[in-house]
Formats: structure tokens, C-alpha cells, sequence
């Protein structure tokens, strides 16, 4: 079953540098159904739609050791800048396998004004997720 998402937009894979480093990007509509409550009269891209973004664009690039892996933490987030309506949001995403076998990534979100936000997220493996 799909996670459920608060972006109505798709979160698109751009060509990679490498298997481990990865690019998507988001293009923040004027329809997404967030932004009309969001600071009614500006409305700015809610910080929670920028993880969701970071985790649909790490999960459309899990490296080939990876695949099958799922969310197992969002580590730590960053907001730095905001995002608003007809923003194009850059993620490039650095994977690496942590000494424990999970997967991290660290994304990196920009627009065109610069930074907006950093997201770190720990990917496990099926036989190495802790029960919940």
C-alpha cells in the first residue's frame, strides 16, 4: 500500500551523478491543496511537505543494495528558507550504508533563492527493522 502524502504534485528523479548521489525535483503548484491554510494570504510550502518530498525522492532512488528498504527514521531536519507557490525545489540526495547495514540519505533542498531546507532520513533493510 502507497504512504499517503500531503503533495498533490509528483516529486520527479532527474539523472543521477552516481547511484549514490541522486537529484529530484518538486515544482510547488499554486494547487496544492497545503498552501491555502498555510499563512492564508501568504502562503508559504509547509516544512512537513519538504520532508515528504526528500522521502519521495529518496525512496524513487534507493541504491541497487538498498532496494526493499524501507523508512525506518526521519534522523534530522533543517529549515533554512522558504518556500513559496511556482517554487522549484532542487533535492540532491548522498547515500551511504551506516555501519549498522541501514542506508542514510541527506538531502539537500534548494529553490532559486538558495538553501530551504536539510533532511536526513535512515532507511532499513526488512530482516534489519526494529519492531514496532
Amino acid at each position: 500500500m502507497p504512504a499517503a502524502t500531503p503533495l498533490r504534485g509528483a516529486v520527479d528523479v532527474l539523472p543521477a551523478e552516481s547511484e549514490f548521489s541522486t537529484a529530484a525535483r518538486f515544482t510547488v503548484a499554486d494547487t496544492e491543496t497545503v498552501l491555502p491554510g498555510h499563512y492564508p494570504g501568504f502562503p508559504i510550502f509547509p516544512g512537513v511537505c519538504l520532508v515528504e518530498c526528500a522521502r519521495q525522492g529518496a525512496e524513487a532512488t534507493l541504491p541497487r543494495e538498498a532496494k526493499g528498504a524501507g523508512l525506518a527514521a526521519v534522523e534530522s531536519t533543517r529549515f533554512t528558507g522558504p518556500v513559496f507557490p511556482g517554487d522549484s525545489v532542487d533535492i540532491t540526495m548522498a547515500w551511504k550504508q551506516t555501519p549498522t547495514g541501514d542506508w542514510q540519505c541527506r538531502a539537500k533542498l534548494t529553490t532559486g533563492r538558495g538553501p530551504a531546507a536539510g533532511v536526513r532520513l535512515r532507511y532499513a533493510l526488512p530482516d534489519t527493522r526494529e519492531a514496532v
